[in-house]
């Protein structure tokens, strides 16, 4: 069975660095990873890749070619993509049998709230291969210091959810960095939990811009907070602990971690009941951490 990431999110949300980050997180605690790019802006790759999409297309090449924008192409790279699914099909193919899967989309909102050329793209991996896929939405943590922009953040997580219909985890990222945006009005438990967002009005009628659409903005509010879909999770790509957590439920989420019990329903219904702070002690691959553990260790005794 194939388990894997669809990370998606807005530009400079930090979709590549939380690609290399988490990729080197997994390889480290023995889990054969590989990142499929299939972003065709993303020109500087800092993980290695193992499957490119510009192989199949190129941005500029569509954007000279048809004369389009950035937007505009990479709609069209997308739709490309999509009829040519076989070409992903074969190239993912040596990798399903043992390799976790993390998937780097590009940052166009777009096309994860209105068109439905990557779902499609999305959903063929999920239902006609059965891979195991967690939709990992990365929003720049600095939103929360703009009320405007932080209300923005969950109408687009909300939509997202809404359009992907994958289990959806929604991140925080960059949060080392919030303090350098300034001060929040709110402890960082409103912002991750969303909760009672009328308590947002009186800072957004500050901005004489936001002032003006009260009602809209208290509709939209409203609208969230009825669906009730919306958290976020914090994350530090640099800090493995933080990693770690939100590791533990992309598992729970996808199924990972259930993985290797079938046929066991005590155990399986244990875990399904358990909070996502489970000991990973308990499963086969902790040996790999261990084995990997002892080989460094040796290594740097032996250079000593």
């Amino acid at each position: 069975m194939v388990f894997g990431q669809i990370v998606i999110g807005p530009a400079g949300s930090g979709k590549t660095t939380y690609c290399n980050g988490m990729s080197q997180f997994l390889n480290l605690i023995g889990r054969k990873t590989a990142v499929i790019n299939l972003d065709p802006a993303n020109d500087n790759l800092p993980y290695e890749c193992a499957v490119n999409i510009e192989d199949l297309i190129k941005l500029e090449d569509v954007m000279s070619q048809y004369d389009l924008g950035p937007n505009g192409g990479l709609v069209y790279c997308m739709d490309y993509l999509e009829k040519n699914i076989d070409w992903l099909q074969d190239k993912l193919r040596p990798l399903i049998k043992d390799h976790y899967l993390l998937f780097d989309f590009p940052g166009q909102v777009e096309l994860f709230t209105l068109h439905s050329n990557a779902k499609n793209v999305i959903l063929e991996m999920a239902n006609k291969w059965d891979f195991r896929l967690t939709a990992v939405h990365l929003v720049d943590a600095h939103l929360c210091s703009d009320p405007g922009k932080y209300v923005s953040a969950l109408l687009v997580s909300l939509s997202t959810m809404l359009h992907l219909e994958l289990p959806h985890i929604n991140v925080l990222s960059k949060i080392d960095l919030i303090e350098s945006y300034g001060k929040l009005d709110f402890n960082l438990e409103f912002y991750t939990d969303v909760q009672d967002l009328s308590y947002l009005q009186e800072y957004l009628d500050r901005d004489p811009r936001s002032a003006k659409y009260r009602k809209l903005t208290k509709e939209l509010c409203e609208v969230v907070e009825d669906y009730g879909l919306v958290s976020f999770t914090t994350l530090n790509i640099q800090d493995k602990e933080s990693v770690m957590d939100l590791l533990k439920i992309i598992d729970k989420s996808n199924g990972y971690v259930f993985r290797g019990i079938e046929g066991n329903i005590n155990e399986f219904n244990k875990l399904a009941a358990a909070p996502t702070k489970w000991d990973y002690d308990r499963y086969p691959f902790i040996f790999l951490v261990f084995l990997h553990i002892v080989i460094c260790v040796s290594m740097l005794a032996y250079r000593c």
